[in-house]
């Protein structure tokens, strides 16, 4: 390895900014950060114009320079009239690396990830100006990035469904941040939330994907002395207080989480439940086997790849399935063992060093 950069990338990071970062934010930072470690490759970081740095919890790892335009502006200017380029901010790069579906000008060769085509499956789950965004972005996308990074076999083949020509696809998982926790630490996490009893937890965006409805049906016939707890800020095209509506105290739902609270949480769950109906990784999975929570996830999309032996599969469609998932953990501590065993040992395969380096030999192909 060169002892002085030989590639220099920019990496647009606007979603720190976001409303609600989500996943597209844990991968730009976890990618950022684990280019900033290497000396192979100089990262630098583009986005729009703030008044303010972005939330403590998404700082990121990198120095950012920041474009003259706000963030609507931009997004339509790049999408539309195809300027301004990045390099009027980050100065001469090799290689563009966009890491959502916001795909600026062809200026230099372009990297693009995209994490899941979900509004390709489903429509109705997103709003107008959604739609319309990651519309343009696909079609932007399909004309000119050299190559396209995919996190999972999932999004590879939707990618490749959607017309994108398979030598131009790269399926790099993402890692996880696993954060050791112990009994003092989880709690005071039950504590702060309010969570006395035994509980089942759900992380993530509160909007139609998530598949929260038959979650709720589901626990709703379970026989089992646990509650819900619901983690995550309010999203879209989903009304939480209608869903909660006759379920009383049982469900718990804790608003934002701060990621420095979210590993004693998992920790201090029964198990974790993510059925949702598609995903394009799944940190969320990943993130509670990372910290020994037995999972009951989705089965035929991109989780089915994160969980192996580390969890149990489940039809995301099916109450009773999701139901029967949660019940055969929750009564049987043996199975609950061997799941979170065998979670541990798998989150341990996804480092972010592992990707930063199958994204190195994609910036030096393009480049």
């Amino acid at each position: 390895m060169s002892t002085s950069p030989q590639v220099r990338v920019a990496l647009t990071l606007e979603q720190c900014w976001h409303r609600v970062p989500g996943g597209t934010a844990v991968a730009a930072v976890g990618m950022g950060r684990a280019l900033a470690e290497r000396n192979d490759v100089e990262v630098v970081g583009v986005a729009a114009a703030h008044r303010s740095p972005a939330p403590s919890a998404w700082t990121p790892p990198i120095e950012v320079k920041h474009l003259s335009l706000p963030r609507p502006a931009l997004y339509e200017s790049w999408h539309r009239l195809r300027r301004p380029a990045v390099e009027r901010a980050t100065g001469p790069v090799d290689v563009i690396h966009a890491t959502t579906m916001a795909m600026p000008p062809r200026t230099s060769p372009v990297v693009m990830t995209v994490h899941d085509l979900a509004f390709l499956h489903d429509p109705t789950h997103f709003t107008r100006r959604g739609l319309r965004f990651f519309r343009r972005g696909l079609e932007l996308a399909l004309e000119d990035a050299d190559l396209v990074i995919c996190p999972s076999a999932a999004t590879r083949t939707d990618c490749e469904d959607a017309g994108f020509e398979s030598e131009r696809l790269r399926v790099i998982p993402l890692g996880v941040d696993v954060v050791a926790t112990d009994g003092r630490q989880i709690e005071e996490i039950k504590r702060r939330y309010g969570l006395s009893r035994p509980y089942i937890l759900w992380t993530g965006t509160i909007e139609p994907r998530k598949n929260l409805p038959r979650l709720l049906e589901a626990f709703r016939t379970i026989d089992s002395e646990a509650d819900l707890a619901l983690a995550g800020p309010k999203g879209w095209n989903e009304d939480l207080d209608k869903l909660l509506t006759g379920l009383g105290e049982r469900v718990k739902p804790l608003g934002f989480v701060p990621h420095s609270d979210l590993g004693p949480l998992y920790a201090g769950a029964e198990v974790f439940c993510f059925p949702s109906l598609l995903e394009g990784f799944g940190f969320p999975v990943l993130e509670a086997m990372a910290q020994g929570t037995p999972v009951v996830t989705s089965r035929g999309t991109s989780t089915e790849e994160l969980v192996g032996d580390g969890g149990i599969l489940v039809d995301p469609l099916e109450v009773g399935s999701i139901a029967e998932g949660l019940g055969s953990v929750l009564e049987d501590a043996t199975l609950a063992e061997t799941l979170a065993a065998a979670g541990r040992r798998r989150a341990t395969t996804y480092t972010w060093a592992r990707t930063a380096e199958a994204l190195m030999q994609v910036y030096k192909k393009v480049a």
